[in-house]
């Protein structure tokens, strides 16, 4: 009967070290409920395909890994760069500059730019493709891209004598080793807006027409021709030679930038590079060397901004002329 503690055996001798128990106090239950699901037998170390399974993974970490390769679609060829931004991308198609893609933002909120980029793209011919915010993304390297983006051959530069070409009076824009590319774009920008003829640039040691610099000249750059030089000192004084004054900007300036006397004629208007400013030689090819006066208080102005000032002050010159 259960539970009938005076039957023989259903307790234990009161000698027990845990002392006198009713029953199997639960034992018995334990032992029927098993050690779970079998185990697979490549999980079993006793098992041959446990083995098998081991000698596997040795030899695939023994081969070498292959890199993850990102989608063809979603990057650009190596051969091409790309333009970004809403205000780029709509100048440099107005330009009708040559592309091959046009990739927009699948759930773009589309505002007047949007629909004359997409607009002009299938006038020239452009492939057009919708995707997601996570391909531009990776297309545009980080870049901010509005929701489009461009592919385009790389950026063509001129010749340095291409630049004496233009209508007189020419005015050329030299960059003395600017690294920054945004700075690079800037100055584009603000010599396209101050008709300028075009922007000089070392071959090297020197931000180029990158994507960054596109940005920033906002399409400029597809209006105004930059070129580069082998040499700058050389292309200086080819640039002198063919009846062009030199000016270069310098906080330590022989006069004052409103000062002199070269901003109405043909001009050659050169900025050294962020702090260090104008090399030993470029400054020695300058005709003269002007300066920005500013506030005691602010120690020197910013490579870009400095080049607007000069550029304007030109075009005023050349204006009242």
């Amino acid at each position: 009967m259960a539970g009938n503690s005076k039957r023989r055996g259903a307790t234990r001798n009161a000698g027990s070290k845990k002392g006198a128990q009713v029953g199997t106090g639960g034992h018995g239950r334990k032992a029927l409920e098993g050690k779970g699901p079998t185990p697979r037998a490549e999980d079993r170390p006793n098992h041959k395909a446990y083995k098998a399974k081991q000698r596997a993974e040795k030899e695939a970490a023994k081969r070498p890994q292959k890199a993850v390769k990102a989608t063809p679609r979603d990057r650009t060829s190596g051969s091409l760069e790309l333009v970004v931004g809403r205000n780029s991308v709509l100048e440099a198609l107005r330009e009708g500059m040559t592309a091959h893609m046009l990739s927009i933002f699948n759930r773009i909120d589309a505002d007047d730019r949007v629909t004359e980029i997409v607009s002009l793209a299938v006038e020239q011919g452009v492939t057009v493709r919708e995707v997601t915010k996570a391909t531009l993304d990776t297309l545009a390297g980080g870049s901010p891209h509005q929701g489009v983006a461009l592919e385009v051959p790389p950026y063509q530069y001129a010749e340095p004598q291409d630049l004496l070409e233009a209508p007189a009076p020419v005015r050329i824009i030299a960059l003395d080793g600017i690294q920054d590319p945004r700075n690079l774009g800037a100055i584009v920008r603000s010599a396209a807006a101050f008709g300028a003829t075009g922007a000089l640039i070392p071959e090297r040691r020197a931000a180029g027409m990158t994507v960054a610099a596109w940005k920033v000249s906002a399409g400029a750059a597809s209006r105004l021709p930059v070129a580069r030089a082998v040499n700058m000192v050389r292309a200086i004084e080819e640039y002198k030679k063919a009846g062009l004054f030199v000016l270069g900007l310098a906080g330590d300036g022989d006069v004052q930038l409103h000062e002199s006397n070269l901003l109405d004629g043909p001009l050659v208007i050169v900025v050294g590079a962020e702090g260090e400013g104008l090399s030993r030689l470029v400054r020695e090819a300058c005709d003269q060397v002007a300066s920005i006066p500013i506030a005691a208080s602010t120690e020197s102005l910013n490579a870009s901004v400095a080049a607007s000032i000069a550029l304007y002050e030109a075009s005023k010159a050349v204006a009242r002329a």
